[in-house]
């Protein structure tokens, strides 16, 4: 069983900087795709950005140039730097990871998994 621990979020005003991490444990896994989610009050959750094995990422246009998100297959971690923050990023974020994990010495794709969420508001 593969458990997520996310931390991070706070309060930052506008024009500021936050990083948000996501530590996965459990198991031996490693990772497939890895990604932030967010969900601001009364809307839909969207994705914020992905990354994949390969490298390849993709962010929202919303935040493209602001945020960056990466990963460390050796830490099993996954982060989001977050800079140039304003108002309209408030939002509860996630972290969403896909794996393949080890059972019985056999390696089984398309697990994922979810962050409890983590609260950013950005002070206007």
């Amino acid at each position: 069983q593969v458990q997520l621990v996310e931390s991070g979020g706070g309060l930052v005003q506008t024009g500021g900087s936050l990083r948000l991490s996501c530590a996965a444990s459990g198991g031996t896994f490693r990772f497939d795709r890895v990604a932030w989610y967010r969900q601001p009050p009364g809307k839909q959750r969207e994705l914020v950005a992905g990354l994949n094995s390969g490298g390849s990422m993709n962010y929202a246009a919303s935040v493209e140039g602001r945020f960056t998100i990466s990963k460390d297959d050796a830490k099993n971690t996954v982060d989001l730097q977050m800079n140039s923050l304003k108002p309209e990023d408030t939002a509860v974020y996630y972290c969403h990871i896909r794996v393949d994990r080890l059972l019985y010495q056999d390696w089984r794709k398309g697990y994922e998994y979810w962050g409890q969420g983590t609260q950013v508001t950005v002070s206007s």
